[in-house]
């Protein structure tokens, strides 16, 4: 099972490169960064957001050793053909280490402020199914051309071709009628914010919708996102349970932490992933994310 942790978008440079260099020197197999433009919130909200494709550019030539991708760029942001341009070119910084990860995009605020067509659900699905069969005709061929309902290719060069073939494709959410579709035609790897049960039944209908896509479904490899609680002091994990925390974590002792990560890859997931977003302090992040290697790592690969 692989361990990865997503560093949060809104630090600044050397605080970014300070962590994804210490996450790969720990061990963590991979590193994540979010795709937004500011804060969410129902007006545009103040507060620093980096730019995901130029942050990741410069941490493919920080890195030597890990995965790294967004989780996941916003597909409305971006002309699919130019993104994939942009996504290649990492790719070829990071000697085959880049993953794509693509979304219908769903934060509101920063399409009104920026200009960006927000539209309605269906359109945006519309749009990123649509942005798929782009990427693919790109991939496969040495000309594409393409005339869709969002985006048309006419006798278009994708070159130079990334050094990973495929090109990993990894699609984020959980939605059954249209996300989890389009995953299993288009991608190599799904991921999801939940909990064991949750990847578990998503996981379950993502498999018959490869299935019905003649594909098998060991062909798209699962990933979780949870928030990490984890100490050895009781005090501290009663705390945390008594909070209405949103998000699905993952809470209790390393030990405790390590039974979780086993339902996780009992439900079929292959990558569990660590946001940033909850450490206090720099400290309290290298203490958590060190034990974690240390402790919970070995119980679950052995």
């Amino acid at each position: 099972m692989r361990f990865s942790y997503w560093i949060p978008n809104t630090l600044p440079w050397d605080n970014t490169v300070a962590q994804a260099r210490f996450a790969e020197q720990a061990g963590f197999d991979g590193i994540w960064y979010a795709d937004h433009f500011m804060p969410n919130a129902v007006e545009p909200a103040d507060g620093p957001a980096h730019e995901a494709p130029t942050m990741l550019a410069a941490l493919a030539a920080a890195t030597s050793r890990v995965r790294l991708g967004p989780l996941v760029y916003g597909n409305t942001y971006r002309n699919p053909a130019v993104m994939l341009k942009s996504a290649v070119t990492i790719d070829h910084i990071s000697r085959g280490r880049f993953v794509l990860g693509l979304g219908a995009g769903w934060q509101e605020n920063e399409h009104r402020a920026y200009g960006l067509d927000f539209n309605s659900f269906r359109w945006r699905f519309d749009r990123l199914e649509e942005a798929c069969k782009v990427i693919s005709s790109l991939l496969a061929e040495t000309r594409s051309s393409f005339r869709g309902d969002h985006y048309s290719l006419v006798d278009a060069p994708l070159d130079p071709k990334p050094l990973q073939s495929p090109l990993p494709i990894l699609i984020g959410g959980g939605g059954e009628k249209r996300t989890l579709p389009i995953v299993a035609r288009y991608a190599h790897e799904w991921n999801v914010w939940g909990t064991p049960e949750l990847l578990g039944q998503k996981g379950a209908i993502l498999d018959r919708c490869c299935e019905v896509q003649g594909r098998d479904p060991a062909s798209v490899s699962h990933s979780a996102v949870a928030l990490l609680f984890m100490s050895e002091d009781p005090a501290v994990l009663a705390k945390v349970r008594s909070m209405n925390i949103e998000r699905p974590t993952v809470i209790g002792t390393a030990a405790e932490v390590a039974e979780i990560m086993l339902g996780y890859q009992a439900a079929g997931v292959g990558e569990f992933i660590i946001p940033g977003f909850n450490f206090r302090s720099d400290g309290d992040r290298e203490e958590v994310l060190g034990r974690f290697i240390a402790d919970v790592v070995p119980v679950v690969n052995g």
